[in-house]
């Protein structure tokens, strides 16, 4: 696995993305306004936020048939992406998903290498319903994370750059305290270390990061693409302004 390489390379995660001014998409090209996008019911007794299906990239949360859809690739290891997060997901699943006129899929990628392993393989170990609040309650936590991480001693350090792959993503679990963080949460210890063994999802992370990166999709995180168009917002405050001009 030659990410691996990566493990520890800068821990202050230097700039994971790459911005763009606010207010614009594709590549640049102001983006239009568009007429406003009808709102849908849910499914009687349930809210949008509450629909949640596997996809071949990631998970999708909202209105199947959503007329906007929003995509991120995002790193829960990226400080960019934790602000996002932080300031953006509650008025975004509450306001736009929750109305049924716009669906977010959360899309891996391992834009710091394999540092970003642990979290992804131990946000993936649970269902679809749980898949969504694991992934902010991440955001949310991040800090600690990375500061547990940069705390490691240099034999622990030495320790995970000397190890086989999937031993090397344990040591870096139980570094962050992202074990004991996914056990609060309803995720026994002993499904946990199977998940950072998952061979298979590992190289699924992998191919997708490699894939996007050398397809130019992905340059940087967040990554944010609005109806097959990338925009150039990586802040909610700039993000929101392109969901209402779109019709939210």
């Amino acid at each position: 696995m030659k990410f691996l390489a990566l493990l520890l390379a800068p821990l202050a995660l230097v700039a994971c993305s790459k911005g763009g001014d606010a207010g614009t998409a594709n590549g640049g090209t102001p983006a239009a306004p568009a007429a406003p996008v009808a709102a849908k019911a849910p499914p009687a007794g349930r809210h949008w936020t509450d629909v949640v299906a596997q996809t071949k990239e990631g998970y999708v949360m909202g209105n199947p048939d959503a007329p906007l859809k929003l995509v991120e690739y995002g790193s829960r290891l990226c400080p960019t992406c934790g602000a996002l997060a932080r300031e953006g997901y509650a008025p975004l699943t509450s306001k736009y998903v929750d109305s049924g006129k716009v669906s977010l899929e959360f899309r891996e990628f391992l834009v710091h290498g394999a540092i970003d392993m642990p979290p992804t393989l131990l946000g993936n170990c649970t269902g679809k319903d749980a898949f969504f609040p694991l992934l902010e309650q991440m955001y949310a936590n991040q800090q600690s994370f990375l500061d547990k991480m940069q705390s490691a001693s240099p034999a622990v350090q030495q320790q995970i750059q000397s190890a086989k792959p999937v031993d090397a993503f344990r040591m870096m679990a139980q570094q962050m305290g992202l074990i004991d963080f996914v056990k609060q949460r309803g995720i026994p210890e002993a499904k946990a270390m199977q998940c950072l063994a998952d061979q298979g999802q590992i190289d699924r992370w992998t191919k997708q990061t490699a894939d996007k990166g050398a397809d130019g999709t992905v340059q940087g995180t967040p990554t944010l693409i609005l109806n097959g168009q990338k925009l150039d917002a990586i802040t909610w405050g700039q993000l929101e302004p392109l969901l209402k001009a779109a019709g939210a």
